[in-house]
């Protein structure tokens, strides 16, 4: 045994065994415990840390010989227990790595854990990694622009898990069984993959009886979800998520992580004692005024002190170490709101967490997406710090909603979200695709869902229904939940085709949820954060029943990525409108827009430079109504209809285009779309 090093940081395999090294500024005596299987009650060794030589600043260290790849391990932190001053040291419980590139969780029980005193035999546990072996075959990043992304949110257990899905059994709910499924993402047309948290959580943070299925609970910031991994190995874990990115690049598929930076598995003063509670609980988390109950900015009964020195470089270490190591594109940041407040909670407009990634050399070329809220109150959409962040625009959300269920007063704020939110993005520097736009995604209702379901209906959570948000801008199309009414059925479907018509047709960078493509349902559930089951998974079937909505949506992204291939980057739509072409806003009068509170329609016209045009026209009102039609030059041809969401497949969207039968005017029918194109469009 020698003394060690307290750099790098985690355990570290040096020629002849590893170096291991954890900080703790209040910890007055550490024991690194080596374990030779996950239910052992006993360490195979105790390794005492002595301050005065295997202390070095705030870093205690120690190098021991002979150790190899596999090896389970924890740590004891003795020092007060003293909630009042912010101190939480449990002596007798087994503490994680911070660092731990692999974690086990084979034995683990998250009651023990949250109780005082020792937990060995049921503990998470650390396990030394060789990351050093393994073939990417010159794998590169894919830098996708974000000017030619569509965004595809999924959830990597529950995307093959459902029995009827064509994965062999031993790969279902797998980074491996998501591999085998890639052809269907590249058949939709999706450039990127958003997985919702992959990295190790707590899947026992949930009410009794259910399971974290969403994964917004974690445990380690370095470490793959075990879970997700085809082999009990947690080494092999390791393999099998850089086989998952190493098969989506070769794809020319993008992957971005949905981390979570802003709070841990261990929640409040009643919580489980995991790693950053009994390593210096005073440091890594934002505390009361008292110090004795944690600041909860989150929701989740905890805040990670993300502005604090040692929480900033662990952050800025994992994002390093997920990009170098395990080769992902970017990062979607869950509350990231919460980076903006310094250790007292407050808001700060220069957080040194944000313009450290935003100016990191590593991170350099990769996504950087922003949930730029918290449920603290903040709501920082359009004002997020750095040129090189993204925001989901809640926005974009809200108003389309609203203005497809034909509320009042909001076609005006329709035009801006087509737009790109130009009155939200108002800096120079701040691109058209700045804007996220989703109509749905995992936190609320599915968008099968957001047009059969007035109510949230979470019943099955446990909680009586109080969880979840009670105001959802949904609108059940006359009858509450699913109905063989075929009319119901048929204004359904096409609210839907409305919806991810908008989505796909407008500036901004496009995101589509896991399902909505063949119209998945949580049956009202809009909070399915803990139904790991068939409720939140993805139904095969569905490919089969609603192949119609699944060709629709496969057609727009191809039209919406076949522009940017053809006009240098600038999409169809509204881009162009804004860069390369002239545009003019209509109604139902050319030239003549009535953004009144009482109306429920809008179009505009796009000629574009290199020729031909487009006249896109939106009714969310509840009668037909008859829009006029710009007259187009004489060598460009006639109006051809690509789209019209109220005629039922394959009239929905004809790829080659049919002439319109009048060119002074179209009847658009009630709550639907139309997109006529011109010349070479």
């Amino acid at each position: 045994m020698k003394n060690g090093s307290p750099y790098p940081i985690g355990a570290s395999i040096t020629d002849t065994g590893v170096n291991f090294s954890v900080f703790s500024y209040h910890a007055s005596a550490v024991e690194l415990l080596l374990f030779d299987s996950d239910d052992a009650i006993q360490p195979s060794r105790i390794v005492a840390l002595p301050p005065g030589t295997n202390r070095t600043s705030h870093y205690w260290h120690v190098h021991l010989a002979g150790i190899r790849p596999g090896q389970l391990y924890g740590y004891r932190m003795s020092g007060p227990y003293a909630p009042e001053l912010g101190h939480r040291f449990d002596p007798e419980k087994i503490l994680l790595d911070p660092y731990a590139r692999a974690i086990s969780t084979k034995n683990y029980q998250r009651s023990a854990a949250a109780r005082f005193g020792g937990n060995i035999g049921v503990a998470a546990k650390s396990v030394v990694a060789d990351l050093s072996i393994y073939d990417w075959e010159d794998d590169r990043p894919l830098n996708h622009p974000f000017s030619s992304t569509v965004l595809y949110e999924m959830h990597v257990g529950g995307f093959t898990r459902n029995t009827n899905s064509d994965v062999p059994a031993e790969k279902r709910g797998t980074y491996a069984g998501l591999v085998e499924k890639i052809p269907y993402l590249k058949d939709l047309g999706v450039t990127a993959v958003e997985l919702m948290p992959m990295f190790q959580f707590d899947a026992q943070d949930a009410p009794a009886g259910l399971e974290n299925y969403w994964g917004y609970s974690p445990m380690s910031f370095f470490a793959p979800h075990g879970g997700y991994s085809s082999h009990s190995d947690p080494l092999e874990c390791l393999d099998e998520f850089r086989d998952m990115v190493k098969a989506l690049h070769k794809a020319d598929i993008e992957v971005i992580l949905d981390v979570v930076y802003n709070h841990t598995a261990e929640n409040g003063a009643e919580g489980p004692t995991l790693s950053f509670k009994g390593l210096d609980n005073r440091f890594y988390y934002m505390l009361s005024d008292d110090l004795s109950q944690y600041a909860d900015y989150t929701g989740t009964g905890n805040t990670l002190n993300t502005n604090f020195s040692v929480v900033r470089r662990m952050i800025g270490d994992s994002l390093r170490y997920w990009v170098s190591e395990m080769h992902v594109d970017g990062f979607r940041f869950d509350l990231a709101a919460v980076l903006t407040r310094d250790q007292h909670g407050r808001p700060a407009d220069d957080a040194p967490i944000l313009w450290e990634i935003d100016t990191e050399p590593v991170l350099a070329g990769r996504k950087l997406i922003a949930e730029a809220w918290d449920p603290g109150g903040l709501y920082l959409v359009g004002s997020f710090a750095g040129d090189r962040w993204k925001e989901w625009n809640g926005r974009f959300r809200d108003d389309v909603r609203r203005f497809l269920k034909s509320d009042r007063n909001t076609v005006l704020n329709l035009r801006q979200r087509i737009l790109g939110s130009p009155d939200i993005y108002t800096k120079q520097y701040q691109s058209p695709e700045q804007s996220i736009n989703f109509v749905t995604c995992h936190d609320g209702f599915t968008l099968n869902d957001l047009f059969s379901f007035n109510e949230k209906h979470n019943e099955a959570n446990g909680e009586n229904n109080r969880d979840g948000a009670s105001e959802n801008d949904s609108w059940n199309c006359g009858v509450e939940g699913p109905t063989e009414d075929r009319e119901v059925e048929r204004l359904r479907a096409r609210q839907i085709r409305n919806a991810v018509t908008l989505n796909l047709l407008s500036v901004g960078t496009p995101m589509l949820m896991m399902g909505d493509e063949v119209r998945r349902t949580q049956l009202g559930n809009n909070n399915a954060y803990c139904q790991n089951n068939e409720l939140s998974w993805f139904d095969w079937s569905l490919c089969q029943t609603h192949a119609d909505l699944h060709r629709f949506v496969k057609l727009l992204i191809q039209l919406r990525l076949r522009f940017v291939a053809n006009r240098n980057g600038n999409f169809l739509s509204l881009a162009d409108f804004v860069e390369r072409a002239k545009i003019q806003w209509d109604g139902v009068h050319l030239c003549a827009p009535d953004l009144s509170a009482d109306s429920h329609s809008l179009a505009t016209t796009a000629y574009l430079a290199d020729g031909g045009g487009f006249h896109l026209m939106i009714n969310a009102y509840w009668e037909p109504l008859s829009f006029a039609l710009p007259t187009v030059a004489d060598d460009c041809g006639p109006w051809r209809r690509l789209i019209d969401t109220f005629q039922d497949t394959p009239l929905d969207f004809q790829e080659q285009g049919v002439e319109t039968t009048d060119q002074s005017a179209y009847i658009v029918q009630p709550r639907s779309i139309v997109l006529l194109a011109t010349g070479r469009c």
